[in-house]
Formats: structure tokens, C-alpha cells, sequence
């Protein structure tokens, strides 16, 4: 069965920092039309990381899409300081929101955070070996962080009673408890 659907005409919305929004006008393979929005985005990078085979470090940060405060791992956008190289953006980040440097970075798994409406591509990555960074670089514009550690049992109960909430977060805490 062709499910492709082939796009016909594209109208830019909106061109910000972060995202671009995008109308389109597709056939479907029935050969009728459709109205597509896509927000488009550079890509980002989520990082699980260890201060310990028991504890990892999560950030509680306010998050104007949804008005509240959330608890999450370290992430960020891939950006032009970057040059194209994820594991450059992992550390960055790193020494942004934690103010660590990793000895041993993993890549976990990459997944689309929500393809319904855009085409993020988020990457995860555990770090490992931590050691506090010489040289802090500034944190984003308006990126005000509390950073707490917590151990595995408590990152699942902090999922199960909705106190984690976000799908990185959760996708990382997952990966790490199946781990031996």
C-alpha cells in the first residue's frame, strides 16, 4: 500500500529561533488533497547523566508551552557553536545546565519527539565519568535551572506519580533502570 504523500506547495507561517512553521498542500495517494502544518526544528540532544551507576542529575525548569515547572534531563538545541557535531552539542550542553564535563558519553537511541506536527529529531546520550567543569560557559538567555540528583528508585516513582512527566526524561529513565 503507498501511503506517500507528495508535498505540492509550501507557505512559511512563521520563521523564529527555535522553530519554523510551515503550510503545505499534499496529495495523497488517493489523489485527493490535504492541508499539512509542519513545525520544523534544528534537532536536539538529551543527555542521561550518571553521577553514579545510582544516581543521575534531573533540572527543573519552567516550560511556557504547557505553564508549569518540569523535571527533566539535560537537553538542548543543536546550534551553529556546533558545527554539525552532535557529541560537540551533548558537552555543551553539559557544561550550560550542570556545569559537568563527561568522561564517557553513549549514545542511547534517536527518536522524532512528536510526528504529528513536526520533525524534531532528538538524540540521547548517557554520560558518565563526570567531573565539574574549569571553564563555565553562559548559560541560554532567560534559562533559570534547579538541579537535583536522585537515585533509580526514585526517578520510577517520580514517574509513576506523574511528578516526571516529559518523554525524554522518561525514555532516558527507562533505558537506565534496564540496565544491569
Amino acid at each position: 500500500m503507498d501511503l506517500e504523500e507528495h508535498v505540492e506547495s509550501r507557505e512559511t507561517l512563521y520563521d523564529g529561533v527555535i522553530v519554523k512553521l510551515e503550510r503545505q498542500q499534499v496529495r495523497l495517494p488517493n489523489g485527493e488533497s490535504a492541508t499539512r502544518e509542519v513545525v520544523h526544528h534544528v534537532g536536539a540532544v538529551g543527555i542521561l547523566a550518571l553521577t553514579d551507576p545510582d544516581h543521575m542529575i534531573l533540572e527543573r525548569q519552567w516550560r511556557a508551552p504547557i505553564a508549569a515547572a518540569t523535571l527533566e534531563i539535560p537537553a538542548g538545541k543543536l546550534d551553529e557553536r556546533d558545527a554539525h557535531n552532535i557529541e560537540h552539542a551533548v558537552r555543551r550542553e553539559l557544561n550550560e545546565e550542570i556545569r559537568y564535563e563527561p568522561g564517557t558519553l553513549k549514545r542511547i537511541t534517536g527518536f522524532y519527539s512528536s510526528v504529528g506536527f513536526s520533525d524534531e529529531y532528538m538524540t540521547l546520550f548517557m554520560a558518565t565519568d563526570l567531573k565539574p567543569v574549569t571553564t563555565e560557559l553562559p548559560r541560554d538567555q532567560g534559562e533559570n535551572l534547579e538541579l537535583l540528583t536522585v537515585t533509580k528508585a526514585e526517578a520510577q516513582a517520580m514517574i509513576e506519580s506523574g511528578e516526571i512527566n516529559d518523554a525524554k526524561t522518561i525514555t532516558a529513565i527507562y533505558y537506565w533502570l534496564l540496565q544491569k
